[in-house]
């Protein structure tokens, strides 16, 4: 009996010696083997199954981590942190990466030497997106531009509907889609009408004709001011007596609205109202005159 059960024994150690063999002739099979003898780079089957583990690892905490803030944030802030999570992640993979290969003696150095070029390559094609992404985030994290705001940029209007990443989604005031690259707001200069609220000063301006009576022209471009439902009476319009030009005597007319994206059309609204009423009260635009005076020759000479 003592026999038969060291033959078991050793049987059994044998089956497991060659179990665990087995294992480590398919953990350590080459996927492929590149480089040179000194700075080789081999891919095994046990450096790709390891690989994976530590990314599920890392997705799964990325996740926790993601669901756990989030839930301490603000609606409006909440796409900010998705927009910047989402670009994060990538890196925190590719750390994670390189640290897991390093660890286990996975040659990255020989990776970066045989990269270089290509890195650098993709680089330089990747700069405009590169810095698109960054300005993205300097836009959340300085609050430059939110949702809602009322945006000029190149003489371009809209409110802003979407904040990507990337770039920046308005609507302009004919319906049409404004696609902003982040990067603009960084090169060029941008105009936020809606920044210290929605309330904004507007202002039109008008000529009329000398002898005009001006105290008559405060009031009617006051009463033009007030007629339109769109200009709050608080604060009140204000006219004021900018020049005595060439042609006219020239008024600035300033009252206050509650949607500046709105501006061109009221203004245009208020226009007409001023044109009418100076058609009723005889008061003239002018336009621009000049005297010529014609000299006649001697005709001796």
């Amino acid at each position: 009996m003592m026999f038969q059960e060291e033959i078991t024994e050793q049987v059994k150690d044998v089956i497991q010696e060659d179990i665990w063999g087995a294992i480590k002739d398919f953990l350590g099979y080459e996927i492929f083997h590149i480089g040179t003898d000194k700075a080789p780079i081999v891919l095994t089957v046990g450096l790709l199954i390891f690989t994976i583990v530590v990314l599920l690892i890392t997705t799964t905490l990325l996740r926790i981590t993601r669901r756990i803030i989030g839930k301490k944030l603000r609606q409006e802030d909440q796409a900010k942190f998705d927009s910047v999570f989402s670009f994060s992640k990538y890196f925190i993979y590719l750390i994670v990466i390189f640290f897991a290969l390093d660890s286990i003696g996975f040659n990255i150095t020989a990776v970066f030497a045989a990269s270089a070029a290509l890195l650098v390559g993709v680089g330089l094609a990747l700069q405009t997106l590169i810095q698109d992404i960054l300005s993205g985030i300097f836009i959340f994290i300085d609050k430059t531009v939110h949702v809602g705001d009322i945006i000029e940029l190149d003489d371009k209007v809209g409110r802003v509907e979407e904040i990507k990443l990337r770039t920046t989604r308005a609507v302009t005031i004919d319906n049409k889609v404004l696609i902003i690259p982040n990067h603009m707001y960084l090169t060029s200069t941008l105009y936020n009408w809606t920044q210290n609220g929605s309330v904004t000063r507007e202002s039109v301006t008008v000529g009329v004709a000398y002898g005009s009576d001006t105290q008559l022209v405060k009031e009617l471009l006051i009463k033009a001011a007030l007629s339109n439902e769109n200009t709050l009476k608080e604060p009140p319009p204000v006219v004021l007596f900018t020049d005595f030009a060439d042609s006219s005597l020239n008024f600035k007319l300033v009252f206050t609205i509650s949607d500046s994206f709105q501006a061109g059309i009221l203004r245009s609204e208020i226009r007409f109202e001023i044109d009418r009423l100076f058609r009723e009260h005889n008061i003239s635009i002018p336009f621009p005159q000049r005297v010529v005076t014609m000299v006649k020759e001697n005709e001796d000479n």
